[in-house]
């Protein structure tokens, strides 16, 4: 009886210090092993591991991105000194989580230290830009976006913390409530005076084309009219032609034809005509030629 007793409490020791010594690391964290509260071994790889059962213990890190988004918009003053709204979010992620227990120890930790560094460079690139620089269209909002992210990083690597700061955004700029109707007042004159502006430019442009048209037209008349002018002049010159060619051939039957269109030409309803009887003319009209 006492050997079967002492055998059962061998079996449960063991059984306690193996499942003392063996623990699941899952996908997507890292598992940190510490003796002593300090970090000896990291395990990514996602299986069963072991550690000295009461002397190591784990803990647990995310190994995924995160989102850090405090939810508390700020109060910021442009360049020119126009207070304005800002929230933003930034992505990170744990890259040495030796070196992240060592200075951060926990993510509520790191994510207050992201917020500072964020908040104090968004702040200062911000007080740079006058406040219709940074609600205008035609603001390259990534650009900026890029240059905080690259400053945070920086600042990140710097101190040391062992994590990334893989992307940092600016998602909402808005105004004050006391300020709103008069920026909105001014941005609606903007973009009276830039529609006011398209639609001169537009006059002006339908002046210069209607300009043109009208001088092609004349152009096109004028080269026109000079165009039937000399086919009118060509079409005299071969009919002249033809008739002297034509006439040539009977010099006689020509003065007689032009005389009796003579005489079609100047007696007309009651003309009275005053001629010699023995004149040619009143000859040939009497018929005694």
């Amino acid at each position: 009886m006492v050997k079967r007793i002492g055998a059962l409490v061998v079996v449960v020791v063991a059984l306690i210090l193996l499942l003392s010594s063996v623990f699941v690391v899952k996908e997507g964290e890292y598992r940190v092993v510490l003796r002593f509260s300090e970090a000896v071994k990291i395990h990514s790889e996602p299986g069963m591991k072991f550690k000295v059962p009461f002397i190591e213990t784990t803990t647990s890190l995310p190994r995924y991105q995160m989102v850090y988004d405090d939810n508390k918009p700020t109060e910021i003053l442009t360049k020119d000194k126009k207070p304005i709204i800002v929230d933003n979010y930034t992505v990170w992620k744990i890259t040495s989580p030796q070196q992240f227990l060592r200075t951060l120890r926990t993510i509520s930790s790191a994510e207050s230290r992201i917020g500072d560094n964020v908040y104090s460079t968004v702040r200062r690139k911000l007080s740079e830009i006058e406040y219709g620089d940074i609600i205008s269209e035609n603001t390259a909002r990534g650009d900026l976006n890029a240059e905080i992210t690259r400053e945070v990083a920086e600042t990140a690597d710097r101190q040391n913390y062992g994590i990334q700061i893989v992307d940092v955004r600016i998602k909402r700029t808005d105004l004050p409530e006391e300020n709103k109707d008069s920026v909105y007042e001014r941005m609606i004159s903007d973009r009276q005076s830039i529609a006011a502006g398209y639609l001169s430019e537009g006059d002006e442009e339908s002046r210069k084309i209607t300009a043109a048209a009208d001088r092609q037209a004349r152009e096109l008349i004028a080269k026109a009219e000079s165009d039937a002018k000399m086919i009118i002049a060509e079409g005299e010159e071969e009919a002249a032609r033809i008739y002297n060619e034509a006439y040539g051939k009977d010099a006689n039957f020509y003065q007689l034809y032009r005389t009796l269109e003579s005489y079609v030409t100047t007696i007309q309803d009651e003309t009275i005509i005053m001629l010699p009887v023995d004149s040619p003319y009143t000859r040939i009209l009497l018929g005694r030629e």
